[in-house]
């Protein structure tokens, strides 16, 4: 995450003195805005990277590391610090929370998923999980569709369509164990059916059987002692009377009769 990297050691300017420490936010302001003073830059950031710390908290049960978040949160104070125009008359604080907050709603809608969702989806589940957070510390227990749908002014199927894209948000291997399994037991991917070959042979045995009549009656009973009863052309020839030879020379002759009869179907016969 080296794009949200910061430390103001390495930003060249040495820490907020003890004076600059002591002014207040109008004063520390002007200094920086008004003539460019780092050193005034540095008491604003380390006067409000609390604030930022507090709200990449918010943020810690999800799978990204909380020293990833901090820094994002610190990208985003930032940018507050960066963009605030003190000359408006309104606190600090009222422009840094929101933006703080957006600069981490980016992240997670840009590199959090792991699965591809339209952005649209990405930032409406991010308020439905907001909101489930907000109401279960409220209330003391998770809330309903119903009621989270009621908070944030959604409909019931947009909730429900946003709940089930959190769970696109990330992705389990197919290897690890699955919910409930015994120590070394199943894992999610023995759960996952797979083709079974034996169904094409099955259509395969329809073509073939359908076009069989077409075929004289001593190449059907060669066919079936061949591939059926799985005889040796030798013990076929001495079956029906003839040399192993001719044997060959049937099967050889009826198998191309069936490809030609079922459209090549019958090619790994």
């Amino acid at each position: 995450m080296s794009s949200a990297t910061y430390s103001p050691a390495a930003s060249g300017t040495q820490p907020a003195t003890p004076v600059f420490a002591a002014e207040g936010e109008a004063a520390l302001f002007n200094r920086w805005q008004g003539h460019a003073d780092t050193a005034a830059r540095e008491a604003l950031v380390s006067r409000y990277m609390p604030l930022a710390r507090s709200l990449a908290r918010r943020y810690g049960r999800s799978s990204e590391p909380f020293e990833d978040l901090l820094q994002v949160a610190s990208l985003g104070l930032l940018k507050a610090i960066d963009r605030f125009d003190a000359s408006r008359g309104f606190p600090f604080r009222a422009f840094a929370v929101p933006t703080i907050l957006g600069e981490m709603r980016r992240y997670f809608r840009d590199s959090g998923w792991a699965v591809h969702v339209p952005r649209s989806v990405q930032e409406r589940a991010l308020k439905v999980r907001g909101a489930q957070e907000g109401l279960t510390n409220q209330a003391g227990r998770a809330p309903t569709v119903g009621q989270i749908a009621q908070f944030l002014e959604l409909d019931t199927e947009e909730v429900i369509d946003a709940l089930q894209a959190i769970q696109s948000y990330e992705t389990v291997s197919l290897d690890a164990q699955a919910p409930g399994a015994e120590e070394d037991g199943a894992s999610y991917g023995d759960s996952l059916g797979e083709e079974d070959g034996r169904y094409e042979l099955v259509e395969l045995g329809a073509t073939v059987a359908s076009v069989m009549s077409h075929l004289p009656e001593r190449e059907r009973r060669i066919l079936h002692m061949r591939f059926v009863e799985d005889l040796t052309q030798s013990e076929i020839a001495e079956r029906i009377g003839v040399s192993q030879m001719q044997v060959s020379r049937l099967l050889r002759r009826s198998l191309e009769q069936l490809r030609t009869l079922t459209g090549g179907a019958a090619e790994g016969s």
